[in-house]
């Protein structure tokens, strides 16, 4: 007999998800424009891979920033010894003021109040930590990034109650779906501690209205329980309506700093989406509360920043004319990529939400299912995965109510790639659902798994001479 603990031989991490299964299965075969051109394009990593020109060429004019250099001197070794967890103050200090650049400085943030974790992840559990106890509850809207069921229930034992949203209204939160949830926890007996959404929202890839930050803040007053807005995509809403964050409504509705829902809203950020350096493992807290941050602050001793981290990213993003001219840029070309991959889709017969924000798409291919079911759903993403090499995220992975939707991710791939995506795509749904009927009868549910492997490779060599070699910068 082990004699390991429960988390050892108890498994709630949530691995066995669609949405990681799909990554296993990408890096089994993964595609390379050269040496691979067969294999699975990842199209369900969140990475923001487009602006890292304007880091490197940043990097490149600041040498000192990179070397551990000040004015000409070597800091290797202030850097490289022991650092107080409360971070580096001049870190801090850039860090809230890129913060409330990104919010179009409609807001002040405090460095103070500001709690820095290894990436979004410690930050998100950290919060749980604070909040609440084994056996409660925070209700979470739908869809909502399958992480959350390792990041928030795995080690703190506290439960996910869902809002469920539907495509009736754009899987907007109303009043109902928040009553709802709350209703279903107290039937399970769980005490709710709070609501956590992101905003923007992973995976819908849109932002949240004013209306809907309002009805959250009334709703959290009312039921004295927390709110944590997850704001790590805020920098990446590149079309109106523009972002509009959860401290921002607070100042609109003019909320007494020491009233106590001021004290009940908390933000977590990151500079892993951003700015894409999620390998740089920088997240943040930001909380009202002096209680909350003074916890946070102890715990986050066990995933700190490195120095080195924060030394150079305090460079970086205390360039202002840096950090202007990235965030144009950055939106220019998320709102490009984004209309690239949403007119792929539409070549191929398929709609998505109307996304103003994030690294994807939440795609409809509802009408491609066989039926109205989630076993209809596997189906048809072990299709796209196995047989189209493709890696999407199925709506079911991150709880989605209405069978049929996935989350298409689009920045974390060269163009000329998207577009290979995207003409697999239109050649697996032209070759799979238009398929001539027999005696009355639809043959397209019935192809065997071996035609598929065969439409696989025919999908590609199906392209011509010249199409293969403007994909592959041939």
């Amino acid at each position: 007999m082990h004699m390991l603990s429960r988390n050892a031989t108890f498994n709630p991490h949530g691995q066995d998800s669609s949405y990681f299964l799909g990554w296993q299965e990408y890096e089994k075969n993964p595609y390379h424009e050269v040496h691979n051109t067969n294999g699975i394009i990842q199209m369900g990593l969140a990475e923001n891979q487009l602006c890292f020109d304007l880091l490197e060429s940043w990097l490149a004019k600041n040498p000192e920033a990179a070397a551990f250099k000040k004015n000409g001197e070597s800091i290797f070794a202030e850097l490289a010894l022991f650092q107080d967890y409360h971070g580096l103050p001049a870190f801090k200090k850039a860090m809230v003021d890129f913060m409330a650049e990104i919010r179009g400085n409609k807001v002040t943030l405090d460095p103070n109040h500001l709690v820095l974790t290894a990436g979004a992840t410690s930050a998100n559990e950290t919060f749980i930590f604070c909040l609440a106890d084994p056996g409660e509850a925070v209700l979470i809207p739908t869809p909502y990034y399958p992480g959350f069921d390792r990041d928030l229930k795995w080690r703190t034992g506290v439960e996910i109650v869902p809002i469920h949203c539907t495509s009736s209204n754009g899987f907007q939160i109303t009043e109902t779906t928040l009553e709802e949830a709350y209703q279903e926890a107290e039937k399970r007996n769980l005490r709710v501690k709070g609501v956590l959404v992101t905003n923007p929202s992973n995976p819908l890839g849109t932002t949240m209205t004013r209306n809907e930050l309002y009805l959250l803040l009334s709703f959290v007053e009312d039921k004295g329980i927390h709110l944590i807005s997850d704001e790590i995509y805020s920098g990446t809403a590149f079309s109106s309506p523009s972002f509009i964050s959860v401290m921002e409504v607070l100042k609109d509705r003019n909320c007494d700093k020491n009233s106590e829902v001021w004290q009940r809203v908390h933000v977590v950020y990151s500079l892993s989406k951003d700015l894409g350096l999620p390998g740089f493992r920088v997240g943040a807290i930001y909380s009202n509360d002096d209680m909350v941050v003074a916890a946070a602050t102890k715990m986050s001793s066990f995933g700190l920043v490195s120095s080195q981290t924060q030394h150079l990213l305090s460079a970086m993003l205390s360039d202002k004319k840096l950090t202007k001219n990235y965030i144009a840029e950055n939106h220019k070309r998320l709102k490009q990529r984004q209309k690239n991959l949403v007119s792929g889709l539409q070549k191929a017969g398929i709609s998505c939400l109307n996304g103003n924000a994030g690294l994807f798409c939440w795609v409809d291919m509802r009408h491609l299912l066989r039926s109205n079911t989630f076993e209809a759903e596997m189906e048809l993403w072990k299709k796209i995965v196995y047989e189209v090499h493709l890696n999407i995220s199925p709506g079911s992975s991150c709880h989605c109510t209405e069978p049929g939707w996935f989350r298409v991710c689009f920045a974390n791939l060269p163009e000329r790639t998207l577009d290979l995506a995207m003409q697999r795509l239109k050649a697996f749904v032209g070759e799979y659902y238009n398929v001539p009927e027999v005696n009355g009868r639809s043959q397209s549910s019935h192809l065997s798994h071996s035609r598929g492997q065969s439409l696989t490779r025919k999908w590609v060599s199906r392209l011509s001479f010249d199409d293969r070699c403007s994909i592959h910068g041939r």
